[in-house]
């Protein structure tokens, strides 16, 4: 059996029925030309023919006390395809608002936590004769970048290829059970060792990440309060917009900043209007937290790090905004690239740490933040895909 990282059991600790922690990806597609009509029937029989997901996606969560702090992942002999593969359809006109109402909805149901932790919606009916995937998976089993990397297996470089999906599920191998046991200890002796030497290296490097003005844990110290930090419902809003990535380039070359900075930019200046439309900005500025993907294996689980950016919301220039946000994530870019992995892995485990005792003790929203709201930005892929 395989146990939960310290990461992925504090997403799992942190799931209530007001907070439930999965994550979410939506694509949309073009029909091909002259598409039968039984596509979407042949599509989703497709899909449930055979399991297309790898671990931990053919396993359940090990049944245990709710504060289990490590629990572990039982494979599923026969997993029910048509439970975790879905079918549904928009009502006229199909447009972006009817889309984003129907996501928001399945986005707002909880996973059930005594199945495997994933479902896939297939939704036709969109307009201009497309159609969207929307999958949802725990955050116990998987992180954004982790999404992205399996999303580009399910799709092709060629429109023509309709060969399966493949079952990216590994075969069990029953004479393997004894050498796998013996080499899971081994692996745990040794991350549990590199883990130790881990925390001494953060608690050095924390103190110089601490010193000056440009520094991200001085930067969570000082995070106000917004209206983004109170009690929530469990319904969820999704809200879409497209901008061209050109124009985000060109103000990152004009400026001599990273394509990511200016996107930091560009939410800066759109929540400070919206905060003022509200009357309710606040004299220092929100800050964000940035995740950063880290080298991962093939086993799925959270492989991230991150840090605290101000968004320069107290800024009404824009181009002072972008080299601000620059300068405080080129300190927090050089200050993660000096750390080890294990210190890396301890660093996100302390930041998530207030986080988890206020989520379990019902506190969280009278603790001091340590940031606003998050931005992500991953990438799929840089060319067109089927």
């Amino acid at each position: 059996m395989k146990r939960l990282s310290p990461i992925d059991a504090a997403f799992l600790r942190m799931e209530s029925t007001r907070t439930p922690m999965h994550v979410g990806c939506m694509l949309t597609f073009r029909l091909p030309e002259n598409a039968p009509e039984d596509f979407f029937r042949t599509l989703v029989k497709r899909m449930r023919s055979e399991p297309f997901l790898p671990e931990p996606f053919n396993s359940r969560l090990e049944h245990t006390g709710r504060f289990a702090l490590r629990p572990g992942w039982v494979e599923v002999d026969d997993l029910d395809m048509e439970y975790h593969v879905r079918h549904s359809a928009l009502p006229r006109p199909g447009g972006e608002r009817e889309l984003g109402v129907l996501v928001s909805r399945l986005h707002s149901h909880p996973l059930d936590l005594d199945r495997p932790l994933w479902e896939m919606h297939v939704i036709e009916g969109l307009e201009d004769n497309r159609f969207a995937f929307y999958f949802k998976a725990h955050h116990c089993a998987i992180d954004g970048m982790g999404a992205m990397i399996m999303t580009r297996q399910w799709l092709k470089t060629d429109p023509e290829d309709m060969s399966s999906l493949g079952v990216l599920t590994p075969k069990k191998d029953p004479r393997a059970k004894v050498t796998r046991r013996r080499e899971q200890l081994r692996v745990a002796l040794a991350i549990a060792i590199k883990k130790a030497g881990g925390v001494g290296e953060l608690a050095t490097k924390l103190v110089d990440m601490s010193r000056g003005k440009d520094s991200m844990v001085r930067a969570s110290m000082d995070t106000p309060k917004s209206l983004f930090n109170v009690p929530v419902s469990q319904q969820r809003r999704l809200g879409t917009q497209r901008l061209e990535l050109a124009r985000f380039k060109a103000v990152a070359d004009a400026k001599g900043v990273s394509v990511n900075d200016a996107i930091l930019a560009v939410c800066g200046g759109a929540t400070r209007k919206y905060l003022l439309e509200q009357k309710a900005l606040p004299k220092t500025s929100l800050m964000a937290s940035v995740p950063i993907g880290l080298e991962r294996d093939e086993k799925g689980g959270n492989a991230v790090a991150g840090f605290v950016c101000p968004l320069g919301t107290d800024e009404a220039n824009p181009v002072r905004r972008l080299q601000n946000i620059h300068a405080a994530t080129k300190r927090a870019k050089a200050d993660l690239q000096a750390m080890s992995r294990p210190a890396l892995d301890n660093l996100a485990l302390t930041g998530l740490a207030p986080l988890i005792l206020g989520q379990m003790t019902g506190t969280l929203s009278k603790m001091p933040p340590i940031f606003n709201f998050v931005v992500s930005n991953v990438v799929l892929t840089k060319h067109k895909l089927y």
